[in-house]
C-alpha cells in the first residue's frame, strides 16, 4: 500500500524501483526504528538515500549455509563473522545455518552451543537442528526445539549422520506433530554405495570418477521415498540442493497430489555442469550432489520459473585450495563451494537479465519463499509496512567480473572466478542499519542476532 502523507522517519530511500508482493513501483521507502513504516511521497527523514535507476529488493535469505562447521574432517573456512560480512556484501540479510548434531546430545543443547559459538554476525541468522541419530526419546526433543524458535530439522539419507527410511518415518511424524519442517539431504545410500564400489581404485584419482560415484538416480530415488513418507506422516518436507531434472519431476508430481513439499536448488546447479570436472582444476569444484548435465541445468531453471522449485540457496560450504588439492582419493575429498556473497548477483544476472525469470520471481525465490517456508515471515522476506527494514539497493546495469580476491569469504577460491555478471549490490540495510555501502562496511559492529522462528 502506498502512502501520501507526512511521515517523520530515520531514513528515506528515494525513487527506486521497489519490488513488493504486489508488483514493482517507483516510489520512496521510509524506515524508522529498524522497520519499514511507509511508502510514497512527502516522507521526511534525516538520511536521504538516492535510489533512482536501482532495484529496491527485500534482503535475500540464504536458507542453507555452513559457517565454521565440521565437515569432511576439516572445518569450513568462514567464521560467522567473515561469512556474515560476505552475506551482507552480497545482499543477504538473513542466513540459516545448522547445529552440529550428535547422538549423545539433546537438540536444545545443540542449539544453545551453536548459538554461543556463532558469536559475532553482521546480519541476522537462524539455525536448523541437525538430527543425527533417532530414538524414541528424540520425539520429545522436537517440540522443545520448536518452542525455542528452531522449527526446522535437518536429516540425511547418506553419510554417517544418515537415518534409515524407517527412522525417517518416525522422525517425520514427530516433526509433523510439532508443526515443524523436515529438511533433507536426499541421496539414496544404496545407489551411492553401489555406484562407488563399481569405480576401480586407479580411477579414484581422476575427477571424472566423482560424478559417477553419485549418479542422478540416487537423488531421484531418495526424493521419491521422502515424498511418500511426508505424504503418510503429513509432515512438511523441504528437499535441499536439488540437482537433477528427475528429482524436480518427482517433486512436481508430489506437489500435484497434495504432498507438503518444497525444494531449493543452488546457483552452481543452475550455472555450472559436470564439464567443470574435466578442467585442470576440476577437483576444486567438488560438491555433493555433484554438478550435473546441461539438460539438468535447463530443467532446474524451468522448475524454478514454474514454482516447482521454491527457493535458491547456496549450501555455502567454503574450503580452500589446499583442502581439496591434497586429496588423493576424489571420492573422499572435501566437498563444498562458497557462494553466499554471489547468490543474489548471479541469480539476477542469469535469471532476470538472462530472461529466465521475471523480477518478481527473483524476489520470491530469494526472499519471500524462504521466509515463508522457514518461519521468518511476515517480519522478513517482503517489502511491506511493519516488516524489518532488510533491504538491498541493486544496480541491474552494473557489469563486473567475479574474483575470489575481491570477495569477503575467508577462502582463496570461488566457483565463479572470471564469471561475467550483470548487476551488483550497491547498499544493504539490515534492520534499517546500513551494513554495506559501495563495498565498504560503515561499521564492524555485529548486531545480527539469532532469530527465533515460528511456522504458520
Amino acid at each position: 500500500m502506498l502512502h501520501d502523507r507526512v511521515v517523520c522517519v530515520d531514513t528515506v530511500i528515494e525513487g527506486g524501483q521497489v519490488v513488493t508482493p504486489g508488483g514493482v513501483a517507483t516510489t520512496d521507502v521510509a524506515i524508522a526504528d529498524g522497520k519499514i513504516v511507509a511508502f510514497g511521497a512527502r516522507l521526511r527523514g534525516g538520511d536521504r538515500v538516492p535510489a533512482r535507476g536501482l532495484w529496491v529488493l527485500p534482503g535475500a535469505i540464504d536458507g542453507h549455509t555452513h559457517m565454521q562447521a565440521p565437515a569432511f574432517g576439516r572445518t569450513t573456512r568462514d567464521t560467522f563473522a567473515s561469512g556474515s560480512r560476505a552475506a551482507a556484501a552480497g545482499g543477504v540479510t538473513t542466513f540459516l545455518d545448522f547445529t552440529v548434531g550428535s547422538g549423545a546430545t539433546a537438540l536444545a543443547d545443540d542449539v544453545e552451543k551453536r548459538t554461543s559459538e556463532a558469536g559475532a554476525s553482521l546480519v541476522d541468522f537462524g539455525l536448523h537442528a541437525e538430527v543425527v541419530a533417532w530414538s524414541d526419546g528424540r520425539a520429545e526433543e522436537i517440540p522443545r526445539a520448536v518452542a525455542g524458535g528452531v522449527p526446522s530439522f535437518k536429516f540425511y539419507t547418506v553419510y554417517a549422520e544418515r537415518l534409515t527410511y524407517d527412522e525417517l518415518a518416525r522422525a517425520f511424524a514427530a516433526v509433523a506433530a510439532a508443526g515443524g519442517v523436515a529438511m533433507v539431504h536426499a541421496e539414496d545410500l544404496e545407489v551411492v554405495e553401489r555406484a562407488s564400489s563399481a569405480i576401480a581404485p586407479a580411477d579414484r584419482r581422476r575427477m571424472a570418477a566423482f560424478p559417477r560415484s553419485r549418479p542422478p538416480e540416487s537423488e531421484a530415488s531418495a526424493v521419491a521415498h521422502l515424498c511418500e513418507i511426508a505424504a503418510a506422516s503429513g509432515a512438511r518436507l523441504h528437499i535441499a540442493h536439488v540437482s537433477t531434472a528427475a528429482a524436480a519431476a518427482a517433486i512436481a508430481r508430489a506437489k500435484a497430489r497434495g504432498v507438503r513439499v518444497t525444494a531449493e536448488t543452488c546457483p552452481h546447479y543452475l550455472l555450472l555442469d559436470e564439464s567443470a570436472y574435466a578442467r585442470e582444476d576440476g577437483r576444486l569444484w567438488s560438491v555433493v550432489p555433484p554438478l550435473r548435465s546441461p539438460d539438468d541445468r535447463a530443467a532446474l531453471w524451468s522448475a524454478l520459473e514454474d514454482g516447482t522449485i521454491d527457493t535458491v540457496a547456496t549450501d555455502h560450504c567454503p574450503f580452500a585450495r589446499a583442502d581439496k588439492e591434497g586429496a588423493e582419493d576424489v571420492l573422499a575429498m572435501p566437498c563444498g563451494l562458497s557462494g553466499v556473497e554471489t547468490l543474489l548477483p548471479l541469480v539476477a544476472s542469469e535469471g532476470v537479465a538472462g530472461r529466465r525469470l521475471p523480477l518478481a520471481r527473483l524476489a520470491r525465490a530469494l526472499a519471500e519463499n524462504p521466509a515463508r517456508i522457514f518461519g521468518l515471515a511476515p517480519a522478513k522476506g517482503t517489502i511491506a509496512v511493519g516488516a524489518d527494514a532488510d533491504l538491498v539497493l541493486f544496480d541491474p546495469a552494473r557489469a563486473w567480473t567475479v574474483s575470489a580476491a575481491d570477495l569477503h569469504s575467508a577462502t582463496d577460491l570461488s566457483p565463479w572466478e572470471g564469471f561475467a555478471v550483470r548487476g551488483r549490490v550497491v547498499r544493504t540495510f539490515a534492520r534499517g542499519r546500513c551494513a554495506v555501502a559501495a563495498r565498504e562496511f560503515p561499521t564492524d559492529v555485529a548486531t545480527g542476532p539469532f532469530v527465533p522462528r515460528r511456522l504458520v
